[in-house]
């Protein structure tokens, strides 16, 4: 079966089924199965799906299937998607270009370090969708370049990863700025906490939850390995066993920080390891390029940081080490789901040290699985993980004993409290004097 006629019973436009058919999409993925019908019903979605199950199309197809049937042609853009970051933004640029080739709808992006007035300049061709990161669509918003009151389609990838790095407020006011009401999606690759459910109850209304393949869900396809380190010197000469031996051809490395991230970079191509280090400090350039050649196999290894690699979206990546622990369940959710993505299977690898021992548990406990512990006998180390856990996985402390009745010393007498100091004589008996502020007075020196 061809795969126009899979995805022709959603009723789509022919030029859309024809894009369908020339990118060689075989069959709907559970995802756009759910959400393609529920979209073109008009209802807003908060759609839980991890990266890579096929969400961007999903959200994409029913807003090129609305705007190719509209015949009004408003002068401003009728969708909008708001992504967290440049790179992911670009892709999803790519994926609609793609989907609406043999049609007259055009997509723009508006995000940051790229030319402003070149932004606006093209923004004043009235494109109908706008891909866009936060920061800069409040700026062009602000300087009157981007209109939003004829957006009927309002789209919120990795609203999570929002969260995360701090656009909440910015979402609901560009939310906020898109009048009429217009339906709202929004994706995330986990449930979230309670600063998504704030986000939700301000942008979406009576929304219709499709809990399909999130990550959390999904981490089973993925083989998660523990491997207990003494410190990070050791992790270092793991690190590099682990990428000689593991037969991956692409890798990511994840650190908590810049300067941990610059450090494993420099010690890897000390000897002789294909790699290159992806962080914050890092101009867009830079970023662009990276992400490309690493794409195109011209490295192998990518050490980076959580920020940095978001909206990083690679198929064929074979491995993912947890250099230092992610500091969240969450975080170790993204981090690992960019591994063991269409159908292969993945492996991640968190290197852990004695200090570490409990957030890794804690994050056992979050995903309710417990990793497969390994030793690396090769590159041997002292801590081979707590001798005895407690239920929750947490190493069991060491129980002081108690000292025989028969050979215990004798306790020191305690020294004698010195006398009460006497209360001022404006004082009720029995009341507390306090500051003004509700504390105890200074002592008197």
């Amino acid at each position: 079966m061809s795969s126009q006629s899979q995805f022709s019973q959603f009723n789509l436009h022919e030029r859309i089924l024809k894009a369908i058919d020339a990118l060689g999409f075989e069959e709907p993925t559970a995802v756009q199965q759910a959400t393609i019908p529920a979209a073109l019903e008009g209802d807003d979605l908060y759609i839980i799906a991890r990266t890579g199950s096929g969400k961007t199309a999903a959200y994409l197809l029913p807003i090129l299937q609305q705007l190719q049937l509209d015949e009004s042609k408003p002068l401003a853009p009728r969708a909008l998607v708001l992504s967290p970051t440049r790179e992911l933004a670009k892709q999803i640029l790519d994926d609609a270009q793609q989907l609406a080739r043999f049609t007259f709808l055009k997509a723009e992006l508006v995000i940051g370090g790229e030319d402003f007035k070149v932004q606006a300049a093209k923004l004043r061709k009235n494109p109908d969708i706008i891909i866009a990161t936060p920061g800069r669509a409040l700026e062009q918003l602000a300087a009157s370049n981007l209109d939003l009151t004829q957006v009927r389609t309002l789209v919120i990838d990795e609203a999570d990863r929002m969260l995360d790095m701090g656009f909440s407020d910015d979402v609901i006011r560009l939310a906020e700025a898109c009048s009429g009401q217009p339906q709202t999606l929004l994706c995330s690759a986990t449930k979230g906490n309670a600063g998504l459910r704030r986000m939700i109850d301000k942008v979406l209304e009576e929304p219709r939850w499709l809990e399909l393949d999130s990550i959390r869900d999904d981490t089973p396809a993925i083989r998660q390995q523990v491997v207990p380190a003494d410190d990070n010197s050791h992790k270092e000469a793991l690190l590099k066993w682990l990428l000689a031996n593991e037969n991956a051809g692409k890798v990511i490395v994840f650190t908590n920080t810049r300067v941990m991230a610059d450090r494993l970079n420099g010690v890897l191509r000390a000897t002789d390891i294909r790699t290159y280090v992806l962080h914050g400090e890092k101009d867009q350039k830079d970023r662009k390029q990276a992400i490309k050649r690493f794409r195109q196999g011209q490295f192998a290894v990518l050490v980076a940081t959580d920020v940095a690699a978001r909206g990083l979206d690679i198929d064929d990546l074979d491995l993912v080490v947890n250099f230092d622990m992610p500091r969240s369940g969450d975080d170790y959710l993204h981090r690992v789901g960019r591994t063991g993505r269409a159908g292969a299977e993945g492996l991640a690898i968190s290197l852990v040290t004695p200090h570490e021992w409990n957030l890794m548990s804690s994050i056992e406990r979050y995903l309710r699985r417990q990793f497969e512990r390994r030793v690396v006998k090769e590159v041997p180390g002292s801590f081979k993980g707590p001798k005895k856990v407690k239920a929750s996985g947490k190493p069991v402390g060491a129980k002081k004993k108690k000292a025989d009745k028969k050979t215990a010393r004798p306790k020191k007498p305690k020294a004698a409290k010195p006398a009460a100091k006497r209360k001022p004589s404006g004082a009720p008996q029995g009341q507390v004097v306090t500051s003004p502020d509700g504390l105890a007075p200074p002592k008197r020196r």
